[in-house]
């Protein structure tokens, strides 16, 4: 094969694997272990040079297609490297910083993140609900409070693109302080609920919460972490999926959640504020 048309093929699969990837520039630069401009410069064509062996065998490998394909010497992509269990189960440690989750947070950087939580979203906490709900549930308050400020922090990042969606019942329950939180004070419940609406305005658009009527529709608590995995939260454990159905097809569940939402992301602070301007004393109906 004619070099210039080897290096064409590559640049066109290339491409192919970037919009597969659902990643921008950036991120996927990083995942192969190349800087932005070098990858640029591959796919603008600029030259008919093929990059160093060590970047096919990256980008290969990330992206499980064979090196035969990626240069076009054969149509069949198969599948190179090491092949990640397609389901696996992991326990959920204190430390966040030290768990997988902070980890997955880290190698979705720059794509989309989708996110059910199993109650109030852990980074809207404030430090009281954080050591009310620690003291409910045993977990380490210090473990909970770390992954309430790196999820603030990692929000806070320019390439962060982060989608909440949860029922709504769950902030009008915790209003009224029934269920888990009929102990936590209304004066706090209070608190909580303009924090969360602050958090809301000043996050967005970069993090945007989405609330569904819980009557209509139902989900269980799960993380889509960009195109490469979802962590189905059961208990003190993760489900994690890694193969590529499974994750859009959670992917596409979420999307019909956020459709059928009846409070959309730039209203969720207002209805926050809402709630927490009524009068809801513990336990009340």
């Amino acid at each position: 094969m004619d070099k210039r048309d080897l290096s064409t093929t590559f640049r066109e699969r290339l491409k192919l694997l970037l919009t597969r990837s659902d990643l921008n520039q950036s991120a996927f630069a990083t995942a192969v272990g190349i800087d932005r401009s070098a990858l640029s410069q591959l796919l603008s064509g600029a030259s008919t040079r093929l990059p160093r062996a060590e970047t096919l065998l990256n980008i290969a490998a990330e992206f499980k297609v064979s090196l035969d394909w990626l240069l076009g010497l054969s149509q069949d992509e198969g599948v190179t490297g090491e092949i990640r269990e397609s389901l696996e189960i992991e326990e959920a440690p204190d430390g966040f910083d030290r768990t997988l989750l902070a980890k997955w947070h880290a190698e979705a950087a720059g794509t989309k993140i989708r996110y059910v939580p199993a109650g109030i979203p852990d980074l809207l906490r404030t430090e009281a609900l954080v050591e009310y709900e620690a003291g409910i549930t045993n977990k380490s308050r210090e473990a909970q409070a770390g992954e309430t400020q790196y999820r603030i922090d990692y929000t806070r990042r320019p390439e962060t693109d982060m989608e909440v969606c949860m029922p709504r019942h769950t902030l009008e329950i915790f209003a009224r302080g029934l269920g888990v939180w009929d102990r936590f004070p209304e004066a706090e419940r209070r608190k909580q609920l303009l924090h969360m609406a602050a958090l809301l305005d000043d996050l967005y658009p970069t993090f945007r919460l989405f609330l569904y009527d819980g009557r209509m529709r139902y989900s269980i608590p799960y993380t889509i972490f960009g195109p490469y995995r979802a962590a189905i939260y059961v208990g003190d454990m993760y489900l994690v999926l890694n193969a590529t159905q499974p994750v859009r097809t959670l992917t596409s569940h979420f999307d019909n959640l956020i459709r059928a939402a009846d409070i959309n992301a730039h209203e969720a602070a207002s209805f926050a504020q809402r709630l927490a301007a009524m009068s809801f004393p513990s336990g009340s109906v």
